[in-house]
């Protein structure tokens, strides 16, 4: 009596998990609406997804917002969810996949700022974009702050140049 119990709702979803798909919709909906007008942009959205995004600023009572919101995540029904999740987690700082390509942009920049020019070879490799001349110099810069125990402003710009560099090739910009 059990087996064919479990043979008649093996495929089936239950209404409970139809609902928790259908608000984590909403709440990737809500996500999206925070998101940059460029970004939008590059997110694979239809046009009424893209139109409903630039609208939902626009919505400033309370319920008002919630109603769009909801809207979005029907909108959101017919969506490449996968696709939208892959750009948002890489611009999203809460995710760990941004926390990941931070560190290691992070650790580029010390191994640039510490290292030779094997190191900025090895950059130059998996960044084919950069710019040698500009970046050599805003290393030598760095060098010569750490040597003189300075505040680090120009390891920030290697690391703000490196970013841009990441940010380009992903796509971001």
């Amino acid at each position: 009596m059990a087996d064919s119990y479990d043979e008649d709702f093996s495929g089936e979803k239950s209404k409970t998990q139809i609902k928790r798909e259908l608000h984590a919709l909403q709440d990737l909906g809500a996500r999206l609406t925070t998101l940059k007008p460029d970004l939008v942009a590059k997110l694979p959205i239809t046009d009424g997804l893209r139109k409903a995004l630039a609208e939902a600023p626009k919505h400033t009572a309370n319920a008002a917002k919630k109603r769009h919101i909801q809207f979005i995540g029907k909108l959101m029904r017919d969506q490449d969810i996968e696709g939208i999740l892959a750009l948002v987690d890489q611009v999203d700082s809460s995710t760990r996949e941004y926390n990941e390509r931070f560190h290691a942009l992070e650790r580029w920049r010390d191994r640039l700022v510490e290292g030779d020019d094997a190191v900025l070879e090895s950059f130059v490799a998996d960044y084919p974009e950069a710019d040698r001349q500009h970046l050599r110099s805003l290393i030598r810069h760095a060098q010569h702050e750490a040597a003189r125990n300075k505040p680090p402003a120009a390891a920030r710009k290697v690391f703000k140049y490196i970013r841009e560099l990441d940010e380009v090739q992903r796509g971001l910009r």
